[in-house]
């Protein structure tokens, strides 16, 4: 079952109940992470700077986040406070201007394609090359996290609606409707990463 993350539990981690602040890291943390990684040119040791910094001021800033207006999700207010983090640290690398224009490109795009998203799916054989392999990675590491685990359930691990449904205490018709958005979501971010990405893109990573 998903976790809510909704006035009841905001308030509780305002006032440092272990539980709530426990939730935050259990349920956001990887979802925060996956998020910065590509944004970041795979570099894993930014990345960790920013993701603890970004709960940190998660943390300090609580009173900012309206569960109302967020569904009583919370990843997307966490992937703004990761962003300017992320401008932060950039702001300190040599590839700062190159990756910081890049996903201003594709935050500016993905805006304007989610606001017109269709149903139309990428074809599987483009989905399953080798090389495409890191863009649909990155691709997913930006989608909410309920909709990158209805897509694994679906296509990774191979549930049935039924299951899935089960499995989220919901309704086959409710997780195929999650799931088309899911893939909306997904083809919508995989082709904004495809016209402003190349392959050498993947290569800022250092070990």
């Amino acid at each position: 079952m998903k976790a809510v993350f909704d006035s009841h539990w905001r308030q509780a981690a305002r006032s440092a109940q272990p539980w709530a602040v426990r939730l935050l890291a259990d349920q956001a943390l990887q979802s925060v992470y996956d998020f910065c990684l590509y944004r970041l040119g795979r570099r894993r040791d930014l990345c960790e700077e920013v993701v603890q910094e970004t709960m940190v001021q998660a943390l300090r800033r609580l009173a900012d986040y309206d569960p109302d207006r967020s569904g009583n999700q919370i990843f997307g207010w966490l992937t703004g406070l990761a962003r300017n983090e992320i401008r932060r640290v950039l702001a300190r690398e040599k590839a700062a201007d190159t990756l910081g224009r890049m996903w201003q490109r594709i935050d500016q795009e993905l805006l304007d394609v989610y606001a017109r998203l269709d149903s139309q799916e990428l074809a599987d054989q483009v989905l399953q090359r080798r090389e495409t392999q890191d863009m649909v990675n990155a691709a997913m590491s930006q989608l909410p996290p309920h909709y990158r685990l209805a897509l694994e359930d679906k296509y990774v691990r191979g549930l049935s609606m039924q299951q899935m449904a089960l499995t989220q205490q919901t309704t086959p018709k409710a997780v195929e409707s999650l799931l088309t958005r899911a893939r909306a979501a997904f083809r919508a971010a995989f082709l904004a990463l495809a016209r402003n990405l190349s392959l050498s893109d993947f290569g800022l990573a250092t070990e």
